[in-house]
């Protein structure tokens, strides 16, 4: 099993160094010591390296952002572990596929020998594929190495789950990127350093930037802005320029970090929507930008910022809702980029608003009245009387008409006889709120005084 490690590490040698291969995919590291960033996994007394370097390492779900090293500190540990390595993609692999590996991983037990499987992209597979998988990682017929941009949590099976252990990969810092690509520049035997270059100043930080952490972004970018530099060249021998323009004309804008189905589309919800109760402006026009840019639905972001008008605003202004439906309507009307405008303004509106969730909260406490308390009868005075049957009956009997009332306020129960003297809503003195409040205890003031006067 070990010549079948050796002739495996011979193969991913030759991929990595064919001349026509990507220069993401020549640069891929081949060892611990050759990996940039992840250092809490791949550092010289890391558990994760020393357990592969130990032939120990059990099951692991790798989750981390694109470009970060998720496959290739798989194939780091086809290298290092003297187990036979197997690889699949859930994108184009099926439950036939993992049968067959499953049929020779055991039989390499039945020898002595270990199998790692590799599934590249695990959340791809549905729940069939994952649980064909399970009885065999569950047994030790396989270590399992999945690698998954989603969360695992709501992408892997919770019992597959809980027989591996989630490591966690970092987007890389821009100074990791940069060394990502001095690397790449200065190595003649995979790399550029074979061809003369020059950058103009800022050139590389513009890719850098431009990468956001995602050093396979990185390495395409500057592979694409030195071929733009070589097809404008007239002498393919000259040292070429690299300049601020060519990065920017051939990349034409950033690597985003956003997937509008998966855990970042969550993430960055929550930070608009509570930049938008922490009265942050600023903050809260960032993050829709972001949603914006990454494609997020415009309509899915106009439908959670009707709901922030009514859970973080309510009464405090009542202006904010009907700012918001028409922020909704006007994003219908002219689609996207313009829309986009109206969707800030309403944004910009609600966070600078004064705040209040006592229309959130009173609501939630009458649904629990509704929900944990017997749905007792209309009281009779309050219903209606449209028939001489009902009359009789008292429907409507003792009803106070409180227009004939000062001030239109009327001392009579309104809530059935079990929850009598129930209070739900309880108004803030923060804007609009503070007038209600004042009308609310004018109404209770009044109906002390008709109790008094026996009315």
């Amino acid at each position: 099993m070990r010549r079948e490690s050796e002739q495996q590490d011979g193969l991913f040698s030759a991929a990595l160094n064919q001349s026509n291969a990507p220069l993401a995919a020549r640069m891929r590291p081949r060892s611990f010591d050759e990996f940039f960033g992840q250092h809490h996994l791949v550092g010289p007394k890391a558990a994760f390296r020393r357990l592969v370097e130990s032939d120990k390492l059990g099951s692991v779900i790798l989750w981390g952002p694109p470009g970060v090293g998720k496959t290739t500190l798989a194939e780091i540990v086809a290298r290092v572990t003297s187990a036979s390595f197997d690889r699949v993609s859930a994108v184009s692999a099926g439950v036939a596929d993992l049968r067959r590996i499953v049929e020779m991983a055991r039989h390499r037990r039945s020898m002595g020998h270990r199998t790692i499987l590799f599934i590249d992209e695990i959340h791809r597979f549905n729940k069939a594929q994952q649980d064909a998988i399970l009885p065999v990682v569950e047994d030790g017929t396989v270590t399992l190495i999945g690698a998954t941009t989603e969360n695992p949590s709501f992408e892997v099976n919770s019992a597959l789950l809980s027989r591996s252990r989630v490591y966690v990969l970092k987007a890389l810092t821009d100074e990791e990127i940069a060394e990502v690509l001095n690397s790449a520049l200065s190595d003649a035997e995979r790399g550029l350093a074979k061809r003369r270059l020059t950058f103009e100043e800022g050139a590389l930080d513009t890719i850098v930037n431009l990468a956001n952490g995602d050093a396979r972004s990185s390495l395409n970018m500057l592979e694409l802005s030195v071929a733009v530099a070589e097809a404008i060249s007239s002498d393919p021998d000259e040292t070429l320029t690299i300049t601020v323009e060519a990065v920017t004309s051939a990349v034409q804008r950033r690597a985003v970090l956003y997937d509008k189905n998966g855990e970042m589309h969550y993430d960055l919800i929550s930070a608009l929507h509570k930049s938008v109760r922490g009265s942050d402006v600023d903050a809260s026009l960032y993050w829709l930008a972001r949603m914006l840019d990454g494609g997020e639905d415009p309509m899915y972001l106009a439908r959670r910022i009707v709901r922030m008008a009514t859970e973080d605003i309510g009464l405090a202004n009542p202006q904010a809702l009907t700012v918001t439906l028409a922020a909704q309507q006007a994003l219908h009307f002219i689609g996207l980029p313009e829309g986009a405008l109206a969707l800030a303004e309403a944004v910009a509106y609600l966070a600078a608003a004064p705040k209040s969730n006592a229309i959130y909260t009173a609501w939630s406490a009458a649904m629990a009245d509704v929900e944990n308390t017997r749905n007792d009868p209309v009281p009779l005075h309050l219903r209606n009387a449209p028939t001489k049957l009902m009359k009789q009956l008292d429907y409507g009997a003792g009803y106070r008409y409180a227009h004939d009332y000062a001030d239109g306020f009327v001392a009579q129960e309104n809530f059935p006889e079990s929850l009598k003297g129930r209070s739900y809503y309880h108004p803030t003195d923060r804007g609009f709120e503070n007038e209600i409040r004042k009308r609310m205890e004018l109404r209770e003031q009044a109906l002390r005084e008709q109790e008094g006067q026996g009315d």
